[in-house]
């Protein structure tokens, strides 16, 4: 009599189950005429995050990954600005620019610690996540991304991001740079937290690029490098 019962809740759990699957495909749009079942559409959406991941942030890990693309490149929050262009006024203009690079390095070192984070979170992509996305805008991928990782991604770079502005002579340059700003006659003395700062910048610049590769994939048929991005993408022409 259990064992009767338990097959019974177990063959309504998978018959139940089933059916929502079935009804995440058949809200999908099917231009190509070719049925295709939710795992297939899951599986695309992390390729496409993959290569985002892969082709765009690994970019921004290189010299000058941040520093010389100007979607992403960090800039003086304006707290700062008043005091790189008193610098500048009293003949101080390099100091000014190796401090916004130093910036700039800080966070290119810190993103190599982002994509074992992003991995996980690709992963856990679920099918009424997949079908969210693949009909959502264009960046609809990018925003799951950043909201199951801004925290994890914070936490982990805030501290590798204070480590590496002694390892670029950040934290050396900027004391300076404050300092002789602070001995300026008239000024309000600054003393930012450019840990945080740089964190929060160089979390915006992951997001940025895996977005850029995103729209591609989303909106020109030659960047579908595979044949899964291909068929998934092919639903939401």
């Amino acid at each position: 009599m259990w064992a009767k019962k338990i097959f019974l809740f177990c063959s309504i759990f998978t018959f139940v189950s089933c059916a929502e699957l079935q009804q995440v495909v058949d809200t999908l749009p099917n231009q190509t005429g070719i049925g295709m079942d939710p795992t297939m559409i899951a599986n695309g959406l992390r390729q496409a995050l993959d290569l985002g991941i892969d082709k765009q942030v690994t970019k921004l890990t290189q010299k000058d990954g941040f520093y010389k693309n100007q979607l992403v490149k960090i800039m003086l929050p304006q707290e700062l600005q008043k005091v790189d262009q008193t610098l500048r006024d009293i003949g101080l203009g390099s100091l000014a620019d190796e401090g916004l690079k130093v910036l700039n390095r800080a966070a290119e070192d810190a993103v190599k610690e982002a994509t074992p984070i992003f991995v996980s979170a690709v992963k856990n992509i679920t099918f009424t996540d997949a079908k969210n996305i693949l009909l959502g805008p264009d960046n609809a991928a990018t925003n799951y991304l950043e909201q199951r990782t801004n925290n994890a991604l914070y936490s982990k770079f805030n501290p590798v991001i204070k480590n590496s502005f002694s390892k670029v002579g950040a934290d050396q340059i900027w004391s300076n740079i404050i300092t002789k700003y602070n001995s300026v006659p008239f000024v309000t003395k600054v003393n930012p937290d450019l840990t945080d700062y740089v964190t929060k910048e160089a979390l915006s610049g992951v997001y940025k690029m895996i977005s850029v590769e995103e729209k591609d994939i989303r909106n020109n048929i030659s960047a579908r490098t595979t044949t899964l991005l291909r068929q998934v993408f092919a639903l939401q022409d």
